[in-house]
């Protein structure tokens, strides 16, 4: 095989957990601001696909199978991280496998959970600079009121687990996030790049798992429209703002943004991360 075929070749499962350690040290020492702006994009990019999910799903309920739906839209909102991996975007639900540099002391705790909060903030200004643009562009009145109408009850179905479900959700939702961005590690190519995260994040969001950055911008996009859309609005939907009164800060933020968080956190860098770093670095590691 010439030296140009090998160079194409995936990384080997070790290699691959080498890379994402060693990555997840410069990502730690990069100049904050910088970091701060790439989590603002990928925040950004995370609600774009969310708006991708919601112009290709509603109205379709009932048209087409409900799996059907959910994996068509699944396979829009891939764009979201298929963007944040190309362009190197800062998200935190994979930011969280930084956790193996830590395993192997390369990094301290303090340096693992500011980089961590860093990220969390800027996904959050990220997601809302896009609330505010797509709330001044009226999107939800796209479609006579369907895309609104699209927004509130995806948003709305979310807050009613328990905090024990919005946690398993999230656990869910990461693993999957997080095999992606591994696999993406693995490749050497855009193409193959793009092949590894769409199957995965096709998954969580069909199986209705839940994703701390995604909601970000998915609830607090319906909030605001219930509360800033007009009458013709309600018309056009034929539904009325007290059909949606639980669309509202308090319970987003317990019932849906703190569990997901504390899910997603324990999917990706316990299950994935601290798993696959003690499979394959912790053995290089002890002989070292």
């Amino acid at each position: 095989m010439n030296t140009h075929s090998e160079s194409l070749l995936a990384l080997s499962p070790a290699e691959t957990a080498k890379k994402v350690e060693d990555v997840a040290v410069e990502k730690i020492n990069r100049n904050k601001l910088s970091t701060f702006m790439l989590a603002v994009t990928a925040g950004i990019f995370i609600g774009i696909a969310f708006v991708f999910y919601v112009v290709a799903t509603s109205g379709a309920h009932g048209m087409l199978p409900y799996g059907l739906t959910k994996l068509i839209g699944g396979l829009c909102f891939s764009l979201g991280l298929m963007l944040v991996v190309i362009l190197g975007g800062e998200l935190f639900t994979s930011t969280v496998l930084t956790i193996t540099a830590r395993a192997s002391k390369r990094i301290s705790t303090k340096q693992l959970l500011g980089n961590w909060a860093l990220v969390y903030f800027g996904n959050f200004v990220g997601a809302m600079i896009l609330v505010a643009l797509m709330i001044t562009a009226k999107h939800y009145m796209s479609g006579h009121g369907v895309f609104g109408l699209g927004y509130m009850t995806t948003a709305q179905a979310k807050l009613h687990h328990t905090f024990s479900q919005a946690f398993a959700l999230g656990i869910m939702c990461n693993i999957l996030v997080c095999l992606a961005v591994w696999m993406s590690y693995a490749a050497r190519t855009v193409t193959d790049k793009l092949l590894a995260v769409v199957l995965p994040v096709a998954m969580f969001v069909a199986a209705g798992f839940e994703h701390c950055i995604a909601n970000m911008f998915l609830i607090p996009m319906a909030i605001v429209t219930k509360n800033v859309a007009g009458p013709e609005f309600w018309t056009s939907i034929g539904a009325n703002p007290s059909q949606f009164a639980d669309l509202n800060w308090q319970q987003f933020i317990f019932h849906n943004l703190v569990p997901v968080t504390l899910g997603n956190i324990v999917g990706g860098a316990i299950f994935i991360g601290l798993t696959y770093w003690f499979v394959f670095r912790r053995p290089s590691l002890s002989r070292g």
